[in-house]
């Protein structure tokens, strides 16, 4: 039992500690910033980088277009993700086992092999540099989960309940909508927010695909605070904590709910 304990005192360290020491980065002066070797506690703090970040308008912008961009890539792959899920679900048809598996594999597909062709198709139509290029990007790689996810608790979802909403006159479409979508909900929220997280990192796609300020996200624009002769590392470790808090708030604010939808889809997968 003291084994365990200590374990998961040093497990927690571990994973909090990178955040602290860059949140102790951004309050401290320059000085104590380059001191050597680093001081563990902060001395002498100052708000300098946070205003920095805070008076710059790209980054302000930036933050918008992450929100639009994550925002966006959640709720189409939401819709189409819970519609697609419910049909291999409840349909009955060959290979249903070798979709899923299919399915599961394109999520874990690498990112860069298919920057190039992404990249000459969406030159072609026009969405370069637009915000669709990088929602249409995360969206094949988030969608596969969100099926994945959302499959193994409509599979457990009772079909009388179905049947009893269209003797009561809904069409497969209400009955979908009512019925089955607000049971599921443990595992549609648990869908919305880890593809909500994976939207928000994107790197690799908003910086191959998003050219200005006006659609950059957050990701691309916090390497800016480097200039050509000087990095500012103040001013990139509070740009980085703006952009980590809220999704560590808003991960301990629904744990119960990720962590029950996590572990009742792979109980009824």
């Amino acid at each position: 039992m003291v084994l365990f304990y200590l374990f998961v005192t040093l497990f927690v360290l571990v994973s909090v500690a990178p955040l602290l020491w860059v949140f102790k980065m951004s309050i401290v002066t320059k000085t104590e910033l380059f001191a050597s070797p680093p001081t563990l506690w902060p001395h002498q703090t100052t708000g300098s980088h946070w205003h920095t970040i805070f008076a710059n308008r790209d980054f302000l912008l930036a933050l918008r277009n992450s929100v639009i961009i994550a925002g966006i890539t959640t709720i189409v792959c939401l819709f189409f993700g819970s519609i697609a899920a419910y049909a291999i679900a409840r349909l009955r048809f060959r290979f249903k086992s070798t979709v899923l598996t299919f399915i599961l594999a394109v999520a874990f597909f690498p990112q860069v092999a298919i920057i190039a062709p992404l990249f000459k198709q969406f030159s072609d139509i026009g969405l370069i540099n637009t915000y669709w290029a990088a929602i249409i990007a995360d969206t094949v790689f988030a969608l596969p989960l969100t099926v994945w996810l959302l499959v193994a608790f409509f599979k457990e979802l009772p079909k009388d309940l179905e049947e009893a909403a269209r003797v009561d006159g809904a069409t497969t479409l209400q009955a979908f909508r009512k019925v089955i979508v607000p049971l599921a909900a443990p595992g549609v929220f648990t869908a919305a927010i880890l593809t909500f997280i994976q939207a928000w990192g994107d790197y690799l796609f908003a910086l191959t695909f998003l050219f200005t300020a006006s659609t950059q996200p957050v990701t691309v624009v916090i390497p800016n605070f480097a200039g050509i002769h000087t990095i500012d590392y103040g001013a990139q470790a509070a740009a980085a904590v703006v952009v980590t808090v809220p999704l560590v708030i808003l991960v301990l604010i629904f744990q119960r709910r990720i962590v029950s939808g996590l572990t009742a889809g792979a109980v009824k997968g």
